[in-house]
């Protein structure tokens, strides 16, 4: 019969150390954990709404039974050109009337002057400036001419400075030209001046028949 092997000290320490360690394990595994709450999230704040300003208000101008004759007016003296359209703004130059002034502010930017277009300018800032009743009356129509008066200025100005950058950079143009001609003229003259390589010269009779009279004998 086999003997039977007994086990020793220390392998029996040992068992019992890992005995003990597993023990622990299952213990720690067994009990529960605490549960972490998640970190709170920063939201951003929404951003302020865009406010966009409101159109300006469109200028109305009713036709009232005070305004309607200037309307037609204002048609009528498109036609009008040279003497009789100097004609007729000399006939309102005095008004005092808002009615009269308003024709004469449309009377005198039909002549495409900057002068005159100045000058209605400033008849319908006085129109607006009358508070009496008929000037109010005719407030909402000259500041509507005003505005039209205005844009007409400002392409006026507009075509006038193109039209002078336009003559510069022609004039520009032209004394290049002219400095271009005369380094041609320069050139072509010494040209003719310099001696063509290979030519054949042909000599005078008549210089060589004095060159040998005067040769000493």
């Amino acid at each position: 019969m086999p003997s039977k092997v007994e086990p020793s000290g220390n392998a029996c320490r040992s068992l019992a150390l890992l005995l003990a360690a597993g023990a622990c394990l299952m213990a720690a595994c067994t009990t529960a954990q605490p549960q972490t709450e998640p970190a709170p999230v920063a939201i951003a704040p929404a951003p302020p709404p865009v406010v966009e300003a409101p159109p300006p208000a469109p200028i109305i101008v009713q036709a009232t039974p005070v305004v309607a004759p200037v309307l037609v007016y204002a048609d009528r003296i498109r036609s009008l050109q040279g003497n009789e359209l100097n004609a007729e703004i000399s006939r309102l130059n005095d008004a005092t009337l808002p009615a009269d002034q308003m024709r004469l502010a449309i009377a005198l930017s039909q002549t495409r002057q900057l002068y005159d277009l100045v000058r209605a300018q400033e008849l319908l800032q006085r129109i607006q400036a009358n508070a009496s009743e008929e000037g109010q009356r005719f407030h909402s129509l000259a500041r509507l001419y005003g505005a039209r008066l205005a844009e007409q200025r400002r392409v006026e100005d507009l075509l006038d400075r193109q039209g002078q950058q336009l003559r510069d950079t022609q004039r520009r143009l032209n004394e290049t030209n002219e400095k271009l001609e005369a380094l041609k003229e320069i050139e072509r003259s010494l040209t003719g001046r310099a001696q063509v390589p290979g030519a054949i010269v042909v000599p005078n009779p008549a210089a060589q028949s004095r060159n040998r009279s005067r040769a000493p004998q």
